[in-house]
């Protein structure tokens, strides 16, 4: 083989794996980067379905926060007055209430003071006396599924920062693998730019 030809098949040559090495880059950091975005989607996935899972129970202290806000006369005093209403009407209220109502009257009749004054007194304020010890409970209830609502609603606050964390981190690495892939080819292109360059004084070293 002549010199020249000896020379252009060896500027052709670098340049080819030039070209390869080019496309190589490229292609990994493509691969990089769709492991990037399938993390990226696992991620999404992820707190989506622990979203799904707290739901109810947000919800849950949602609707309890707002009934207790009802009982205290937050919303209004007819909101209030439904609430206590509410309980009052209750199938709860209207048994317990006829059972203390007989155990006076049984124990009146025992004791022979059915007419007195002290019995019809006792029925008078046990009701309200009742009612009165229902609605703290009823709150304290309600404020049970509020706590419980808000410990969801701040597992939620979590998952979404450390979610966000993450995919923070992980479109970084996609970045940095593109922005690498695409340094590297722009080197191996320069680098076959040159080998171009070499070819065409290494040919004007022999025909000049």
């Amino acid at each position: 083989m002549s010199g020249v030809g000896k020379a252009i098949g060896k500027v052709v040559g670098g340049i080819t794996g030039s070209n390869q090495a080019a496309s190589g880059a490229q292609d990994a950091a493509q691969t990089q980067a769709a492991s990037s975005q399938a993390a990226i989607d696992e991620q999404k996935r992820q707190f989506d379905k622990i979203l799904e899972l707290m739901k109810p129970y947000v919800t849950a202290g949602t609707g309890s926060i707002k009934a207790q806000q009802d009982i205290l006369g937050v919303n209004g005093a007819q909101a209030q007055q439904a609430a206590v209403g509410a309980i009052e009407k209750s199938p709860y209220f209207q048994s317990v209430a006829k059972q203390g109502e007989n155990a006076i009257l049984q124990n009146a009749s025992a004791t022979g003071g059915l007419r007195g004054g002290n019995t019809q007194s006792a029925l008078a304020q046990y009701r309200p006396a009742l009612l009165n010890s229902l609605v703290q409970q009823q709150y304290g209830n309600l404020g049970g599924l509020t706590q419980i609502g808000q410990a969801a609603a701040a597992g939620q606050a979590s998952a979404g920062q450390n979610s966000a964390n993450s995919i923070s981190s992980l479109l970084q690495n996609q970045g940095a693998a593109l922005a690498g892939g695409q340094i590297a080819a722009g080197n191996q292109t320069q680098n076959a730019i040159s080998s171009g360059l070499g070819l065409a004084g290494a040919l004007g070293g022999f025909f000049f």
